[in-house]
């Protein structure tokens, strides 16, 4: 059977970009699904869904938007309508996988809509904004984003061969073919950053040794975020949480925070999880002219010529340690905390630069003044990187996933 591609797309305004984008699709063998959401004017040719129907779906009637002429809020409400549209009709088996074109209203939309579906549903976005920071259009999902190098206006030499090269990008990921194991390894999930490479990696064979795939996620922001719409999308069977330095951005105000959603989502699929708080030591920045004049006088580490790390006070510790037990009070399913008393990272250790006793004994003293009683917390002698500590971080995870099982 032929895949289908769905198109999303203003047809007013574009309707001749995409009426290429379409016959190109076919021409490759793949059926066309179209998605109008163009407000201003009739579309260029039928689409399967109507920009009328967009709209509604967004909360308005499409003739509200017309007599309006409120650019904002035709955004506002298309971009909401898109999003429930690709997800009914891809849950109605329409489409195999979806492309779409625009400037920076055109992006919204079509990622937008693209988010709304699962981890490997094909998704390319042809974008005059691709080639900048698309972390606000991407978010956590899969979308491979495709400079369009000339703006989606017209056809030309240059956009053809864009939109052709587009064609055949989204009919390849929609032809392949993925291998599925009869017994496939239950996932877990683990969290690493430079400073925790060994913790993480010891853990990673100890579980993947006891049958269990591990999926590592660099702890940045988008990793941490990216973890966590995993384990809400129910893919993730346990978590080996050894890196929550995301939680020392959201605090200090530094660069790679996952938000304070970060250490929800395990506790609510009520999954096995073990916690640690390696590399909460440090506070992450770009170049040193990017800290904030106000952190002028803290201690810090050039980790590399583009990444400045701020080394966290007892304070900051001792409000992530209230945090930690508050979200993990709240947990469904079993929780251990581990805690590295030998160093929360590589950095953190006797004769290194963030060497401070005091500030990580800070965090242990607000974890405990708030955690429930009977999660259990482990203070061992050891630097977070030393086998010793990893080691015991992951056999207790895997207990709690046998017991589980």
């Amino acid at each position: 059977m032929n895949k289908t591609i769905a198109i999303i797309g203003a047809l007013d305004t574009k309707g001749q970009e995409f009426a290429f984008l379409k016959n190109e699709i076919e021409k490759r063998g793949c059926q066309t699904f179209v998605i109008n959401v163009g407000v201003l004017g009739k579309p260029t040719f039928k689409p399967q869904v109507s920009s009328y129907e967009v709209a509604l779906a967004g909360g308005t009637q499409l003739s509200d938007l017309v007599s309006r002429k409120d650019r904002g809020q035709a955004m506002s409400v298309m971009t909401a309508g898109a999003a429930k549209i690709v997800s009914k009709y891809y849950e109605d088996g329409k489409f195999d996988g979806i492309i779409s074109m625009g400037g920076g209203g055109g992006t919204v939309i079509g990622t937008s809509a693209m988010r709304s579906l699962p981890v490997g549903v094909p998704k390319a976005m042809v974008s005059t904004i691709a080639s900048g920071d698309t972390s606000a259009y991407v978010g956590t999902s899969d979308i491979v984003m495709i400079p369009s190098i000339v703006d989606v206006a017209g056809l030309n030499r240059i956009s053809r061969t864009i939109y052709t090269n587009a064609a055949g990008a989204i009919c390849g990921m929609v032809s392949r073919e993925i291998g599925k194991e009869i017994d496939e390894e239950p996932l877990v999930a683990a969290t690493m950053f430079g400073n925790t490479t060994q913790a993480v990696e010891n853990a990673r064979k100890i579980v993947e040794d006891n049958d269990f795939e591990v999926l590592i996620f660099h702890a940045t922001g988008t990793g941490g975020r990216t973890m966590e719409m995993l384990i809400d999308s129910g893919f993730i069977t346990g978590v080996l949480d050894i890196t929550t330095t995301e939680w020392a951005d959201e605090i200090c105000g530094g660069v790679m925070s996952a938000g304070s959603e970060r250490l929800d989502a395990a506790g609510k699929a009520g999954i096995p999880q073990v916690v640690t708080p390696a590399c909460i030591d440090m506070c992450n920045f770009w170049a040193p002219d990017t800290v904030p004049e106000k952190y002028k006088d803290r201690l810090f580490y050039e980790w590399n010529p583009n990444v400045t790390l701020m080394r966290t006070t007892p304070e900051e510790n001792m409000e992530m340690g209230q945090i930690f037990a508050e979200k993990l009070n709240s947990a469904k399913g079993p929780v251990a905390v581990f805690v590295p008393m030998g160093g929360f990272s590589e950095l953190d250790a006797p004769e290194k630069p963030f060497w401070w006793p005091e500030a990580d004994h800070a965090f242990v003293e607000g974890l405990k003044s708030k955690l429930n009683p009977d999660i259990p917390v482990t203070l061992l002698d050891k630097n977070v990187n030393d086998p010793g500590f990893s080691g015991q971080v992951a056999k207790t995870l895997l207990e709690m996933l046998l017991i589980g099982a």
